[in-house]
């Protein structure tokens, strides 16, 4: 029996490294790990979702996404048939984003987001924001991969006005009650992880060392 291929794509600007500790019994999966590309000049999600699925060697693979990564994922099945499509910490339509982005689309207010010091994880490091995040910092320090203002910009873009507005019951969603990005009370049904945080992929790795491949396998 051939191995069921598994597809991971990390967070917004993240590396693909934030999957160093999820592990899946080699003998029935194969996990491949997928990375950011820097975008072509404007363009739309749905393009750049077509050409990340040009990196996918297998047929019918089960995608598994995480918060940006999430969002994308969905797009890409549009262009491929996938076995199935699971998301962590992260949406399945606009309608479940916070008040803040749906204000933050309103009103632009995302265009005023300092990237450039975002990008510049180490003089935020310089600033004291507390413990928490301080540690959410480190975190970034090490697993943010992609330093491109144009990625960046066009990332956030492309999750604020992502113009996805009904939820797919197909998709498989894993959610954090803690999760302060995607917060739960906005979201419509999921699988949920007790104590789980926007980085869960992280320090829940445990959890979904035990419970994915029952996810996966489930008909």
């Amino acid at each position: 029996m051939s191995k069921i291929p598994v597809y991971f794509m990390p967070g917004l600007a993240a590396s693909s490294s934030i999957f160093e500790r999820i592990h899946l019994d080699e003998s029935i999966f194969e996990m491949c790990l997928l990375e950011w590309e820097i975008p072509l000049p404007k363009e739309p999600l749905s393009d750049y979702a077509l050409r990340i699925t040009k990196n996918i060697k297998h047929p019918n693979p089960v995608l598994i996404g995480v918060s940006f990564g999430g969002i994308l994922v969905q797009e890409m099945a549009r262009h491929i048939q996938v076995r199935k499509v699971i998301i962590i910490s992260s949406v399945r339509s606009n309608f479940e984003f916070p008040r803040r982005m749906k204000i933050g689309k309103t009103t632009k207010a995302y265009k005023l987001i300092p990237m450039q010091l975002l990008l510049n994880v180490e003089k935020l490091a310089k600033f004291s924001f507390g413990e928490k995040i301080n540690k959410r910092i480190k975190l970034y320090e090490k697993f943010l991969s992609v330093r491109d203002l144009y990625y960046l910009q066009w990332a956030v873009e492309s999750v604020i006005l992502w113009d996805r507005n009904q939820v797919d019951e197909n998709v498989i969603h894993i959610h954090g009650d803690q999760d302060d990005v995607f917060p739960i009370k906005y979201i419509k049904s999921c699988i949920v992880v007790k104590g789980g945080t926007h980085v869960m992929i992280i320090n829940k790795y445990k959890w979904l060392n035990e419970n994915l491949p029952s996810i996966i396998l489930e008909e």
